[in-house]
C-alpha cells in the first residue's frame, strides 16, 4: 500500500454479493488522484458497502481493486495507509483531544505536532476543546475531533462516510468550506458519501451518482449536474427534486401534456412519450421574452434562507419554483409561472437523457 504520494485507485467491475441478495451491482470507477470524489445517494445507494471495499475492510465478490497498478484484494485494511471517518465516529477515550489529534504525527514522525494540532483544531472550531477528552463532549464536538485526527494523518487515501451528519446546520455549513479548502491542501484522494445534492455542488470535485447498488454516473460534478444522463441521476441529484412533467414529441418540439409547447429541437430519434425535467430554479414569476406560461394555485409557500419554495398546482401538474429572496403568498392564491424552454431537460421513453440546458444560456 502507498506510503506517500498521491494514490491511484482503481476498481474494475467489481460487485458485492451477501448471500442472494446484490449489494453492489457489477461497476468500474476510478476516482481522479489528489481530488475529491463525492459518492452521492439515498441511504441504502451503496456508498458505505463501496467505501468498504476501497478501504479493504470488505472484499468484493468479483472484480479487481488496485492501487498504483497493484492487487489489492484481500490485503487487510491494517497494512493499507488510509484515513477513515464514519457517521459513527471512533477516538481514543482516555485521550485527550489534543493526544488524540497528536497520535497519527506522532506515528509518522511529524516534527510539529504542536502547531499541526493547534492549526487543525482551530479550523475545525476545536481549540477551545484540546484538554478535555471525549466523553465531556457532545456528539458533534466528538465528530469534530475524529475529523481532525483523520486530516492529521495525511493519508493518500481518505474515506469520509456522512462526517457531517451530526452536526447542526450552521456548522455543517462552516465546515464544508473549511473542508474543501483543506482537501485543496494535500496530495490525499478523498471519497465523501452524502446523501445531499448540495454538499455535493458545495465540495465540487468529481461526484458518482449511486442508486439502489447501481452506479448511474461518474464525472467532474458540475458536468453530473448539469448534464444528467438519466432521469434517475436528475431525480438523485436535485435539490429540490426536479419537477418531472409527462410530454409527447411533435413536429415543432415537445408539447407538455395538458400544458404549453416547448419549442425545442429535439434527435430525430427520440421516442413520442418524453418526460421533460424543470428544476426549480428555472421556473419565475416574471415573464421574459420567449417564456411559455405555467398558470395555477398555490398549494404551498416555504422560506428558507434566502429562498422560497412555491408549490403550484397547474394544468401540467404539481410544480415546484425556487424563488430568490422572500416572497409571500396565499393559500389557494392564483400564480402564473414562467419558463423559458431553453432551461428544460428533456428524456426519452426509457429515461435516457435527449437534450440538456446550454450551459450559460437562458437566465
Amino acid at each position: 500500500m502507498s506510503k506517500g504520494g498521491v494514490m491511484h485507485l482503481t476498481l474494475e467491475g467489481i460487485d458485492k454479493m451477501v448471500g442472494s441478495q446484490t449489494w453492489l451491482f457489477p461497476m468500474s470507477l476510478q476516482p481522479c488522484s489528489g481530488a475529491v470524489t463525492v459518492l452521492l445517494g439515498a441511504t441504502q445507494a451503496g456508498k458505505t458497502s463501496l467505501m468498504r471495499i476501497m478501504a479493504g475492510l470488505d472484499v468484493p465478490s468479483h472484480g479487481a481493486v488496485q492501487v498504483n497498478g497493484h492487487s489489492v484484494v484481500g490485503v487487510p485494511v491494517r497494512k493499507r495507509n488510509v484515513a477513515m471517518v464514519y457517521q459513527q465516529f471512533i477516538n481514543y477515550p482516555s485521550f485527550t483531544v489534543r493526544d488524540n489529534i497528536a497520535s497519527p504525527l506522532k506515528l509518522g514522525g511529524e516534527k510539529n505536532v504542536v502547531q499541526r494540532v493547534n492549526a487543525l483544531a482551530e479550523k475545525l472550531h476545536i481549540e477551545m476543546f484540546l484538554d478535555r477528552y471525549p466523553a465531556e463532549l457532545s456528539g458533534g464536538q466528538q465528530q469534530r475531533v475524529a475529523l481532525a485526527r483523520a486530516l492529521a494523518k495525511g493519508a493518500p487515501l481518505m474515506l469520509l462516510d456522512e462526517p457531517l451528519v451530526n452536526l447542526d446546520y450552521k456548522l455543517r455549513e462552516e465546515l464544508r468550506d473549511e473542508l474543501s479548502a483543506l482537501f485543496a491542501e494535500g496530495n490525499s484522494t478523498v471519497i465523501y458519501a452524502t446523501t445531499e445534492p448540495g454538499e455535493a455542488l458545495l465540495l465540487g470535485g468529481y461526484t458518482a451518482v449511486l442508486d439502489q447498488g447501481e452506479l448511474l454516473q461518474y464525472g467532474p460534478t458540475a458536468e453530473v449536474f448539469h448534464k444528467p444522463q438519466s432521469l434517475r441521476v436528475a431525480r438523485a441529484f436535485s435539490d429540490p427534486p426536479m419537477n418531472l412533467l409527462a410530454a409527447d414529441a411533435v413536429a415543432s418540439g415537445v408539447q407538455l401534456e395538458g400544458g404549453p409547447l416547448l419549442a425545442v429541437h429535439l434527435p430525430e430519434t427520440a421516442s413520442r412519450k418524453l418526460t421533460v425535467g424543470v428544476r426549480a430554479s428555472a421556473l419565475h414569476v416574471t415573464a421574459q421574452e420567449g417564456d411559455v406560461v405555467l398558470p395555477g394555485k398555490v398549494e404551498l409557500a416555504e422560506i428558507s434562507g434566502s429562498d422560497t419554495f412555491v408549490h403550484v398546482a397547474t394544468l401540467v401538474g404539481e410544480v415546484v419554483a425556487q424563488l430568490t429572496g422572500v416572497h409571500y403568498f396565499e393559500l389557494g392564491a392564483q400564480v402564473t409561472l414562467y419558463l423559458n424552454p431553453a432551461q428544460a431537460y428533456v428524456f426519452d421513453g426509457q429515461g435516457a437523457l435527449l437534450l440538456a440546458p446550454v450551459r450559460g444560456g437562458g437566465r
